[in-house]
């Protein structure tokens, strides 16, 4: 019987085959993983995300009258206008921090006129109803406080409201 004898190169070339086909299947393989996680990353930014759930509050969205300083001023020539006003404008619930003559001199035609500053625009609406024809004037104070200037034509705060449930909003 003969055996066949090989030589060493042969053995060697398919050595130098067999790790070559080793290592482009290792590299194949790694050029799959490389894109299969790049694909998934580049699907995962394009979709959608859930926005996070809203909490369930009720929130006041008026102010009462409690959390309203007015300051009552008299524009007119009638004495003890303010006075007077700012009593009633008391018992209505408000906040009476300075009752005066109106500092800056102001001659106001109309019944009235409300003055506000940015963080006072809430409470101006509330000031504004007690008086009917007043004239809402946004200045630049930086406090919350309103001033309700009696003009000429004030003859009296109007009737009250009758009596509501504090407004309340939902967030749900």
């Amino acid at each position: 019987m003969s055996y066949v004898v090989e030589s060493g190169s042969s053995r060697a070339r398919r050595a130098r085959r067999r790790r070559a086909l080793i290592t482009l299947g290792v590299v194949a393989l790694m050029l799959f993983f490389a894109f299969w996680y790049a694909y998934s990353y580049y699907q995962d930014s394009n979709k959608a995300k859930a926005a996070p759930a809203p909490t369930c509050t009720a929130t006041s969205t008026v102010k009462t009258p409690a959390q309203v300083t007015v300051n009552v001023y008299n524009a007119t020539e009638r004495t003890g206008l303010a006075a007077k006003t700012a009593a009633d404008v008391r018992k209505r619930g408000f906040k009476i921090s300075t009752v005066s003559n109106d500092p800056l001199q102001r001659d106001v035609k109309g019944a009235a006129e409300v003055r506000y500053g940015p963080t006072g625009a809430s409470s101006s609406k509330l000031v504004l109803a007690l008086v009917k024809g007043a004239k809402a004037v946004k200045d630049s104070r930086t406090d919350s406080s309103v001033d309700l200037v009696l003009g000429a034509k004030f003859t009296a705060l109007t009737p009250p409201p009758k009596k509501t449930p504090s407004p309340t909003t939902s967030t749900c």
